[in-house]
């Protein structure tokens, strides 16, 4: 398959920093595009292939440490999203006012069809998910890529001008941004997340609004209008803005409780839906509201609602043991997304939370417990999660080391129909590399029943 390279790219000595996927991806790209390249990752392995092969076509590339001297001549940097600004090259790049971008940057200057960006606080996997599905099951040319796991600019370069490529973007990717601009931007939500790498929550709401920055009136904002910290962001936009509400019926996508629609055309019934949660709703609402402006038909959006179960770690249904009910909801790393996760159940559920301390506090929780029977908290943040729990009024907390013990302290203490839900309101990184692999650790345990 032929692979596009960059054309009439202006930099001409990029420094790639970190060689993580997108940074390995990013450099193969201005390699073959005739950029000169330096790389520069603290801990890359000299003797991987992938950095043989780098370093074959020309790259140079500097492991173990970040002298300043490598900003010499680089007149563009290309960081991973990771990354933080404090680091001392990308901090010393802003005083010598070098352009920092992400990978996704590179994408936007290579793919020529119709691009979807998906940004929010939670739900964009779902979201970018569902869209990519819409339009596939519509016979029309898609790809997807992004903060998903398939890597932007690598995904743009076998894309055609005829296709469509739905990027999911997180808050990191989105700050590296300059001329990126998505033809339809899906903004689901803002809430606090993130607070460790962006310092304030403004400065984290700014990040998200960049997906719309550089819109002009010939493209479209897909908002969700039932969240007042995007809508203050609206009047600052150009873009045509097509409203989602799961509260009431808006000039986009809505519902009420026998239908879905989009404007004043019913979609389909609700009870053919196989998604479960109010945020699932509303994530289905917005990828309608894009996908409808994308020509999707009726028939492929009923299609894949009338099968599509969810994607993994995101309120996934497990298993049933003696009639309790197990959900993985590894995905939930922040209060609102844990949130919505318990909104999805009205019978009793014993909660599993905790992990990664950002330095925020879960007061935010406590109004969400009202269903929650018995909490089994594990983490850094035990303690915290454990005052919300008291506070919330729920008299069985247990508290554990480790997902085996979590699973069987909160199977003793189930009784039938219960909900056992894995919805840690936080990130993994204190125990597990990502939060996939502690989702995966919460299932085996849970088959190990």
């Amino acid at each position: 398959m032929k692979q596009l390279n960059l054309q009439s790219f202006t930099y001409k000595h990029v420094l790639v920093l970190g060689l993580a996927k997108s940074g390995t991806a990013a450099a193969q790209l201005l390699l073959d595009s005739g950029v000169q390249v330096t790389i520069n990752d603290l801990k890359a392995d000299m003797t991987a292939d992938k950095v043989i092969h780098l370093k074959n076509q020309g790259a140079k590339i500097i492991t173990g440490e970040h002298p300043l001297s490598i900003l010499n001549g680089v007149d563009l940097i290309v960081k991973n999203p990771g990354i933080p600004y404090e680091n001392p090259i990308v901090n010393e790049a802003m005083k010598r006012e070098v352009p920092i971008v992400t990978e996704v940057e590179l994408a936007g200057h290579l793919h020529q069809g119709n691009l979807i960006g998906v940004t929010g606080s939670n739900g964009k996997t779902t979201t970018t998910t569902l869209i990519h599905a819409f339009i596939e099951a519509d016979q029309m040319e898609v790809s997807i890529a992004g903060n998903i796991g398939e890597v932007a600019c690598e995904v743009a370069r076998t894309t055609t001008e005829e296709e469509t490529m739905v990027v999911e973007l997180s808050s990191f990717q989105l700050l590296g941004v300059k001329t990126f601009t998505p033809h339809i931007a899906v903004w689901l939500n803002l809430f606090e997340a993130h607070l460790d790498y962006h310092h304030t929550i403004e400065n984290y709401h700014g990040a998200k609004a960049k997906i719309a920055k550089n819109q002009t009136n010939d493209d479209y904002l897909v908002y969700n209008a039932d969240d007042k910290a995007i809508l203050s962001y609206l009047p600052s936009l150009e873009s045509h803005l097509i409203p989602f509400s799961i509260k009431g019926k808006v000039a986009g996508s809505w519902a009420d409780d026998q239908y879905i629609y989009y404007k004043h055309e019913r979609v389909m019934k609700r009870d053919e839906v196989v998604l479960v949660g109010e945020h699932n709703l509303a994530n289905i609402l917005a990828a309608i509201a894009a996908v409808k402006l994308n020509g999707v038909s009726n028939k492929a959006i009923q299609e894949v609602l009338s099968s599509f179960g969810g994607v993994p770690h995101r309120l996934e249904f497990v298993t049933k043991k003696n009639n309790v009910y197990f959900y993985n909801d590894s995905k939930a790393t922040n209060i609102l997304a844990t949130s919505y996760a318990l909104k999805a159940f009205d019978q009793p559920v014993v909660l599993l939370a905790g992990g990664l301390d950002r330095g925020n506090n879960f007061d935010d929780l406590v109004e969400h417990l009202t269903n929650v029977k018995a909490l089994v908290v594990f983490g850094e943040t035990a303690n915290k999660v454990a005052m919300a729990g008291r506070e919330a009024g729920i008299a069985t907390i247990l508290f554990v080391e480790n997902m085996n013990d979590a699973v069987l302290e909160a199977y003793n203490v189930s009784a039938e129909e219960d909900v056992i839900l894995l919805s840690p309101a936080c990130a993994s990184w204190d125990q597990y590399r990502t939060f996939e692999e502690r989702g995966h650790m919460y299932k085996d345990a849970v088959h190990k029943l």
